[in-house]
């Protein structure tokens, strides 16, 4: 037996241990095994003294405060677009070429805001801007919005001369026999974005021919059609139910009347009469032919979002 081996299990011996015997374990120490120590709370470590929090958000470093709005405020670009003389955006341009002056000092900052009382000066002339006036009007025959000296028949501001002193203008044009809704506004902007040729609102058309249109030139007219060098979209063409075959429905997207027109006579067919019967979703309910009204306010907004 070699002795030195004994002696160092014997210096291995653990006798005062508190350890319980594995084979023989004391039911108030033993524990599951490979159980995880239960943690408590982990303790907030100590902090330096802060400052008390203040409910003001810090300013950055060379952070320009910004200018409180003052109420009826707008920008210079629209201010002048209210006035009639140009759109939003060519009204840009002049403010950038140094033509504007608020207060007789020369502004070219985009996004000036004009404030109730300043006097705006374009190109010379002292701007009053007016209120917005949207109107629509059921157009009678023997009216036109042309403005020729010397024609022959009456201008469509006759039937809405007493609806606002406003200088407004019709959008788009429609000669003696076109019949239907017309908008009239001062709103340069909606005057432009309705007659750019590729706005996105409808406009539905009553056509009356000479003679009952043919299905396979309908289908071709629903197909699209290229007039001018121009591509023509046509969003629908139908039949007019319980009519004779020569009533067409016609829907897209242009305000431009001739066009309608020359849509039927490339395929030789007489236009005897065009009717606008919807324009950008209004409608001609409850308003007779010669008769017009101002749009709602929601109608105003509906416009402004076609």
């Amino acid at each position: 037996m070699n002795t030195n081996e004994g002696s160092k299990k014997g210096n291995g011996a653990r006798p005062n241990s508190s350890r319980p015997n594995s084979k023989k374990p004391t039911r108030s120490t033993a524990k599951p095994a490979m159980a995880k120590r239960a943690q408590g709370p982990k303790k907030a470590k100590p902090t330096k003294a802060t400052e008390p929090v203040s409910d003001k958000i810090a300013k950055k470093p060379n952070q320009v405060a910004k200018r409180p709005k003052v109420a009826d405020e707008i920008r210079l670009n629209k201010y002048i677009s209210n006035s009639g003389i140009c759109s939003r955006r060519d009204a840009d341009i002049y403010i950038q070429s140094g033509n504007v002056k608020v207060n007789g000092v020369p502004v070219i900052e985009m996004g000036y805001m004009v404030k109730p009382g300043d006097v705006v000066n374009f190109d010379g002339n002292v701007l009053t801007p007016e209120k917005k006036e949207y109107i629509l009007l059921n157009k009678p025959k023997n009216f036109t919005t042309a403005f020729d000296e010397g024609q022959e028949y009456r201008n469509v501001l006759e039937l809405v001369r007493g609806a606002t002193n406003a200088k407004i203008g019709a959008v788009g044009r429609m000669d003696k026999n076109t019949t239907g809704l017309l908008l009239f506004t001062n709103d340069t902007d909606m005057i432009r974005k309705f007659t750019l040729p590729n706005q996105k609102s409808s406009k539905i058309y009553q056509v009356s021919l000479d003679k009952n249109l043919k299905f396979e030139d309908l289908e071709k007219i629903n197909k699209g059609l290229v007039l001018d060098g121009h591509r023509v979209f046509v969003e629908d063409i139908s039949y007019i139910e319980n009519e004779p075959k020569s009533e067409i429905g016609l829907k897209l997207r242009s305000s431009n009347v001739k066009v309608v027109r020359a849509i039927f006579e490339n395929f030789d067919y007489d236009v005897l009469r065009i009717d606008r019967v919807s324009f950008a979703g209004l409608t001609k309910k409850n308003l007779p032919r010669g008769n017009w009204r101002m749009l709602t306010e929601q109608e105003i907004i509906n416009l402004k979002n076609v």
